[in-house]
């Protein structure tokens, strides 16, 4: 995953029309860790429907107040520089539910692409 390192970085990844899906971690997590064995291979599994980005909450706090992003990892997705969906709980993510998340991303998102 590519790692977001400025605001201005942000601002930029999040501006596609493809979704994009910000997943916002810490270092420290031992949650965020748990889900990093085996986000390359869920990444490269929906690469041709969408971008996932990282971001570390404390190398960006202004960013993340101002998205209200508390818990981590919080996985939010964008569109055009808007958000469409996020995935935020206290509880430790499994493969199975980030799946279905991206799967719901995907789908929020071909929605929104349909003219009226």
């Amino acid at each position: 995953m590519n790692k977001i390192t400025s605001e201005q970085a942000f601002e930029e990844a999040i501006s596609s029309a493809k979704p994009t899906v910000v997943v916002f971690k810490t270092t420290w997590c031992k949650d965020c860790h748990y889900i990093d064995p085996f986000m390359p291979e869920v990444e490269q599994a929906y690469a041709d429907r969408l971008q996932l980005m990282e971001a570390d909450r404390d190398d960006l706090p202004d960013l993340c107040e101002r998205l209200g992003i508390l818990g981590i990892p919080s996985f939010v997705a964008f569109v055009n520089g808007k958000e469409t969906i996020r995935f935020v709980s206290k509880l430790r993510k499994t493969r199975e539910e980030i799946e279905q998340f991206l799967d719901r991303v995907v789908e929020v998102s071909a929605s929104l692409a349909k003219p009226d």
